[in-house]
């Protein structure tokens, strides 16, 4: 079948990476969104951790094998599948709020957890492997600013709302219409998406001949990671990435009051935002630095910023319990961003988010470093992901026990503080550039064998020309 012409800019990685960022931003921004609008919008916390911890639960066990259906079926279709649990996940809540169905609830965040490990084992394939070497952590800003925008979207509305009302109620049929249209919208967009032998770098190198692989490929592929020992030591990395979100997200409920729990959100994805923004262009990114020795300042930079920003999370938590927030609560004395005692509480979440982003980059550079193979990207986005979700599920289950803030805290903190001499590690492996011992296919040598054979439409198309670059550059 002959493939239509693509303009040449709808064929690069930054376009490719910008629109599954729009794709991430109306479905996972979205399902963010409506999480930030108290208990997901229902109200009932012991009902939205249940399904939070189902969701986890089965993204875990599904990020074992996503990566391998992302290279069987292609990012087209994984994303599209993936993106399907979070219309029906909204719509589960909706149908919460005027029927009270609790199990649909639970039944659609497993849901959710299989489709969600689809999504985001495209999107760490595509985020890693279609840039240039020396664009990976500028990918990972732009697709991160993209995306958190679609959560600090939803909190500005539930901003909003409290602040003209006073406290946030239960969502309106309006709102959550709102929200699955917008959905419906990243559904759609999944479909916009090249794979990676339709994608040509800016120095005319296709990022895959291949557009998918095949089972047995798979197979030995798992098998081959499950054996790296570098994948291994970066697992308590993976563990801990969202291992503080219960943590956080506890305390933000149980110490703040409508209004303020909204404004904290806000200052959360505002920090995410310019967090992803700096470390991956400023840091991960500079020119100045070889690719090892920009991965040790990365790797210091969070380091500094876990160190600092959780030693000040700890000196406000040591003033307080579970106990104080519920007194607070019977009172009515919740904390306002209009109070003395709020000082600093906001700056604190939007550090904590804005360490959050510099995290999930570091994490996310250090895989995209060891190879630029999208086949292998997805089996590492999907490993990354299934241990990412078991550390989540595990802290929502500590934080529906009621365990103490303190202990959650300390464990979130540990957690990462142990993972660093483990990444330090890895980073020493990291090569300069791993071009020459993988190779480079050209768009104008595939289109000259091609035309050799009389096979014009199997070249990838919306290229006319190379650009030449030096490899070292890159």
């Amino acid at each position: 079948m002959v493939e239509f012409k693509l303009p040449a800019f709808y064929t690069t990685p930054l376009t490719q990476i910008i629109l599954v960022g729009i794709t991430c931003f109306a479905t996972v921004g979205m399902f963010s969104a409506v999480s930030n609008l108290g208990a997901g919008g229902t109200q009932d916390v012991a009902l939205s951790d249940t399904s939070q911890g189902v969701l986890y639960g089965m993204f875990a066990l599904t990020g074992l094998i996503s990566g391998g259906i992302n290279n069987l079926l292609g990012p087209r279709l994984t994303l599209f599948f993936g993106t399907l649990g979070y219309a029906l996940y909204v719509g589960s809540l909706w149908c919460f709020q005027t029927q009270g169905t609790r199990w649909f609830l639970i039944f659609a965040g497993a849901v959710l957890g299989f489709t969600a490990a689809l999504l985001w084992s495209a999107q760490g394939s595509i985020m890693m492997s279609y840039p240039l070497e020396k664009d990976k952590g500028k990918s990972f800003g732009i697709f991160w600013a993209i995306f958190q925008f679609g959560s600090f979207l939803g909190s500005v509305i539930a901003l909003a709302i409290n602040i003209r009302s006073g406290s946030l109620g239960s969502v309106s049929t309006s709102t959550y219409i709102a929200f699955i249209i917008i959905i419906f919208i990243g559904i759609a967009s999944a479909f916009l998406v090249l794979p990676p032998n339709r994608v040509i770098r800016s120095d005319g190198t296709i990022v895959k001949l291949e557009a998918a692989s095949k089972v047995h490929e798979e197979v030995v592929g798992m098998a081959h990671l499950l054996k790296d020992w570098r994948m291994i030591a970066l697992l308590p990395m993976f563990f801990a990435s969202n291992y503080f979100y219960a943590y956080q997200g506890a305390v933000n409920a149980g110490m703040f009051d409508g209004p303020t729990r909204a404004l904290n959100a806000t200052l959360e994805g505002a920090g995410a935002i310019i967090g992803a923004l700096l470390i991956g262009f400023c840091v991960l990114d500079n020119t100045w630095f070889g690719r090892r020795t920009r991965g040790y300042l990365g790797l210091a930079t969070v380091v500094v910023m876990t160190i600092i920003v959780w030693a000040v999370g700890l000196s406000w938590q040591v003033t307080f319990d579970r106990a104080d927030a519920k007194a607070m609560f019977d009172a009515g004395t919740l904390i306002n961003y209009k109070d003395d005692n709020y000082k600093g509480k906001g700056a604190l979440y939007f550090f904590y988010f804005f360490s959050d982003a510099c995290y999930q980059a570091l994490a996310y550079w250090i895989m995209s470093a060891l190879t630029n193979d999208p086949f292998t990207l997805a089996r590492f986005a999907g490993l990354y992901k299934a241990v990412q979700s078991a550390g989540s599920a595990g802290s929502f289950g500590m934080d529906a026990t009621a365990t103490p803030y303190l202990n959650e805290h300390l464990a979130s903190w540990i957690l990462m503080l142990t993972s660093y001499p483990l990444a330090f590690l890895v980073i020493r492996t990291i090569k300069e550039t791993n071009y020459e011992d993988e190779g480079v296919v050209y768009v104008d040598d595939v289109k000259k064998a091609a035309a050799e054979e009389g096979q014009h439409h199997d070249a990838p198309t919306g290229a006319d020309e190379k650009t030449s670059i030096d490899k070292s550059e890159s």
